[in-house]
């Protein structure tokens, strides 16, 4: 069942969505330069730039703004806007650049080549940042965007300071930094990273961004949550059974081989993005939409998962490696086959955990948690399975009473499913599960926008709501080291143990299966 749109005609004529009737304006109300670290580099080239183009043709982006990247790349003001406009042409959401837009934001992007650890250079970026506040009005305010490798992150910040462009150092506006993940490898080197960003920098300035949190699906949970009265009441362990929460991949290493090698999922997407998911889900009402009311919840949330011990490891978790397959009906090679991928390597491509957190909510209900690459379909999703009803009154013999689930899809379909039981039309009382869905897009109107641009766009607001908090991102590798140091730490002998284009190994069935339980199919 499909939600349905109607519209009703404006003074001009053109037809309006009552859903978004009255919306306030997106305007974002601050002068501001934008610093991109790392702007030769695919996310500069891919999702940054064409995000600030696409806040600037949405008329989003303030009236007195600048660009400036920086890069050990070498190049003049000139090959860095064509080269931005070859960017924005070919990845744009909203196509290739349109005059006179394009002309006036091409003369606001500035690029400064240097080394990350050369002082000189980083004079240059002050002398041009004070320039743009006195030809483009951008009043002092700064954003720092670290689109770096992470082993960066210290020496940028480190020559920040060194130059007097720290946040301390300034005598008008306001100055954030936006860290990528990986924030840290482990707890170890997050916790080293977190003592250079406090030499320079106040938690309240620090945005660490994780950019599944920028898509309107997550947005909308704690929505549909607290928003709705009649999800609220069954939210806990006398309703509700299980959660699963899936962010599955068909796609391989896509030329990150080098990268990931020395990640694996466990570390590259259960650590941030699925944890995240989980507090969302799992956390209290804030007592206001405040972001670090919303944040304080999440951390209670983490706080409270049960540690898993390294003995425990293997009856809470599972991994695998992709061999070779069929992936969209085309044969895709093994992770040992591609390329800067140890042709021996014991990296997980797939992983799965079981967590369950210690609170009055949600004792004994388990979150499974999993993502891998290579797998049968591309769907992140969020999955809260209800218990059973307590005693079957109706349906014939041989229906199944199905239990009923709420689904919150993230990707590639947007919107929210129900699936409940209902009677079969006719004079026998027989029961089938169907299911409701609403679509973002079709009940709204709009394509979502990518979710860099949202992400993007709060940081200049000064708005942290979706910003992962340094004590959230300490608990989140609390929870996941002990499952790391067993992993690496013991030998694996079944690698690789799915086929691309599966399901995945068959080890994570198991660990439903011992439970009385079944994962949802991707």
């Amino acid at each position: 069942m499909a939600a349905e749109v109607t519209t009703r005609g404006r003074a001009d004529g053109a037809a309006v969505n009552p859903l978004r009737a009255g919306l306030d304006s997106n305007r974002i109300t601050d002068p501001l330069n934008v610093v991109f670290f790392g702007a030769s580099g695919d996310l500069t080239k891919r999702m940054l730039m064409p995000a600030m183009y696409n806040l600037r043709l949405n008329d989003v982006l303030p009236t007195n703004f600048g660009i400036i990247g920086f890069s050990r790349s070498e190049k003049s003001h000139y090959d860095f806007r064509e080269e931005m406009k070859e960017a924005i042409d070919e990845f744009s959401r909203s196509g290739p650049t349109k005059e006179p837009l394009w002309t006036d934001f091409a003369n606001r992007l500035h690029y400064i080549q240097g080394s990350f650890d050369d002082p000189e250079e980083f004079k240059e970026l002050k002398r041009q940042l004070e320039e743009n506040d006195e030809k483009l009005g951008t009043a002092g305010n700064r954003l720092y965007y670290l689109a770096t490798p992470p082993g960066v992150f210290p020496k940028v910040i480190q020559m920040l300071a060194a130059v007097g462009l720290g946040p301390k150092d300034q005598a008008k506006g306001w100055t954030r930094i936006v860290v990528e993940k990986p924030f840290g490898t482990d707890l170890d080197s997050a916790r080293a990273l977190q003592a250079e960003v406090n030499k320079v920098f106040e938690e309240k300035q620090v945005y660490r961004i994780d950019h599944y949190l920028g898509k309107e699906p997550v947005q909308d949970i704690m929505a549909l949550r607290f928003a709705n009265v009649m999800f609220e009441p069954i939210w806990n362990r006398l309703y509700v059974d299980c959660v699963q929460i899936t962010a599955a991949e068909t796609v391989g290493v896509e030329g990150r081989g080098g990268y990931y090698d020395h990640a694996g999922a466990l570390r590259d997407m259960i650590q941030n993005h699925v944890i995240n998911l989980l507090a969302l889900v799992a956390m209290e009402p804030p007592i206001s939409p405040h972001a670090d009311h919303i944040r304080d919840e999440k951390f209670k949330v983490l706080s409270a998962l049960r540690p898993i011990s390294v003995d425990q490891v293997g009856r809470f978790t599972a991994r695998g490696q992709y061999g070779p397959g069929l992936v969209d009906g085309k044969p895709v090679p093994g992770y040992r086959e591609e390329e800067s991928v140890d042709p021996n390597s014991i990296t997980e491509t797939y992983a799965c955990t079981k967590f369950f957190i210690d609170n009055w909510r949600w004792a004994d209900v388990p979150f499974y948690l999993r993502s891998g690459k290579r797998l049968a379909r591309k769907h992140s999703e969020i999955a809260v399975k209800f218990r059973g009803i307590p005693h079957r009154i109706f349906g014939e013999a041989g229906d199944q009473i199905e239990t009923n689930t709420l689904v919150m899809k993230i990707q590639p379909d947007e919107g929210v499913s129900i699936r409940f039981n209902a009677k079969v039309p006719g004079p026998k009382m027989h029961i089938r599960g169907v299911t409701m869905d609403f679509n973002y897009g079709t009940g709204f109107g709009v394509v979502s926008a990518p979710a860099y641009e949202r992400l993007i766009a709060d940081a200049m607001r000064g708005d942290a709501t979706l910003f992962t908090r340094w004590d959230a991102v300490e608990q989140a590798w609390m929870a996941v080291m002990p499952i790391l140091d067993r992993w690496l730490t013991t030998a694996t002998v079944d690698f690789p143990n799915y086929l691309a284009g599966s399901q995945g190994p068959q080890s994570a069935d198991a660990l439903l299966v011992a439970d009385g339980r079944e994962w949802r199919r991707i």
